[in-house]
């Protein structure tokens, strides 16, 4: 399973990207990217076990909940050739 989750708030220039890597490498059985885009918001790839996406997806929203007013969250197709977690531009 994945899912792509769209941040928006005051999610540029906290460091909300380089907390999510940190907070991924809690969770090492989490693959994808996280990467700010042009509109303001952040984006962010999980992909794995349900549980594990939701466990990190969860601890994500906890850590920087003071920067977040709502977020969107889409099922995709898990992809395979993802390994690791990572910042992306």
């Amino acid at each position: 399973m994945a899912k792509v989750v769209y941040y928006s708030g005051h999610v540029q220039g906290v460091g909300f990207r380089a907390t999510t890597a940190w907070i991924a490498r809690t969770h090492p059985q989490i693959r994808g990217w996280v990467r700010n885009l042009s509109d303001g918001r952040v984006e962010l790839l999980a992909d794995g076990e349900v549980g594990a996406i939701e466990a990190f997806l969860a601890d994500v929203r906890q850590r920087m909940a003071e920067h977040i007013t709502a977020e969107e969250a889409f099922e995709r197709e898990p992809d395979l050739a993802l390994a690791g977690f990572r910042i992306t531009h």
